[in-house]
Formats: structure tokens, sequence, C-alpha cells
């Protein structure tokens, strides 16, 4: 059993409006995005206030670190107060970065077909499937000794979810991971706030 986890998808960019793969392309907030994050953070320190003494971490990706450095100034916390961890790095699309789906099927048709059939194994050119990404996720999990306050992406979001709350594993990397709300996770049970 982990200690208590808050989880945070970093706040809206032009690409996920747009439908784009980010993956680990370092794509800025959109102003939506920031005002996600400013009511995120705004939310979760008056559900819980115990959350400022938490250990708070993000991915070293750009939109991870504006969303957190937003989330904690709401929360009344410097802003800086927080680390890295490049295993909260988003899932990587490799070749696919950048594209919409409906751009990869015009010439990649039947990789994305076998993409849809197993989301969970299939592995982009150059990319990472997202049980390899379950490893990395693994291996930070294994490193939490204290509550927690991660900002990542919805990647990671979905193995989280799989692993700590028992999601299967087709349905959680289908299932959306909102970026106006925040997942909590205390005694092997998820909430989201």
């Amino acid at each position: 059993m982990i200690p208590p986890l808050v989880f945070l998808r970093h706040g809206e960019t032009d690409w996920n409006v747009e439908g784009r793969l980010q993956g680990q392309r370092d794509i800025p907030l959109n102003e939506r995005g920031r005002g996600q994050a400013k009511r995120n953070g705004a939310a979760i320190i008056a559900a819980m206030p115990e959350v400022a003494d938490y250990d708070f971490v993000a991915s070293p990706l750009g939109r991870s670190r504006e969303t957190m450095e937003i989330a904690r100034l709401a929360m009344g916390l410097d802003p800086s107060a927080y680390h890295i961890d490049d295993r909260l790095k988003e899932i990587s699309f490799g070749a696919w970065e950048g594209f919409t789906i409906a751009e990869l099927r015009e010439g990649h048709g039947a990789l994305v077909a076998e993409r849809e059939r197993d989301k969970w194994r299939f592995l982009p050119p150059d990319g990472e499937s997202y049980g390899i990404l379950l490893e990395r996720i693994d291996a930070w999990l294994a490193t939490l000794t204290r509550p927690t306050f991660a900002v990542s992406h919805g990647g990671v979001g979905r193995v989280v979810r799989a692993r700590l709350l028992g999601v299967d594993r087709a349905r959680a990397v289908a299932d959306e991971f909102p970026q106006d709300r925040l997942l909590v996770i205390e005694d092997g049970a998820g909430r989201w706030l």
C-alpha cells in the first residue's frame, strides 16, 4: 500500500484541443489550462488542507511544471517548492508526436487499427507502449514514502489508475483523464475532486 497520492494531470494545451499526440513534446499550457491549474489548486487546499504538507513532484515537461506552480500559488504555497522526476514524463509517441489520429490514419491506417485493437501493448514507431510506461511508473511508485501531490500527464494517470486502483488496462487507456479534476488515491480507493 502506498501513502496517499493526489494526482493532477497538467492543464489544457492547444494540442489537447486539436487532438494531437503530445507525448514528450514540450507544449505549453493555454489560457484555459492555466485556469484549470488554478481551480485545481484552490479545490484541493479547500478539501484537503493537509495537502500543504505533502511531498510535491512534477514531470519535467513545461506544461506539468507550470501547472504545479499555478496550483501551488492557488494553495497559498511557494510555487517553486517542489521537485521533478523524469519518470513522470508522458508516454512517448515517438514518430507520431504532433499528429492527430485522423492524420495518422491517412498514411498508417494498419498501424492505427493495430493500436485500436490493443492500445496497452501497442508500440508506436520510436515510442513506448503503456506497458513500458508502467515499468517507469512502478519504479517511481516504489519510491513513495510519504503523502504525495504529483502533476504529470494523461497517459501516466491512466497507468496509475490501472496499477493502484485495479482498473482494467484496456479500460484505463480508453477512459478520459480530465484536466479539470484531481484524482485522490487513499487506502486503495480513488475519488475525483
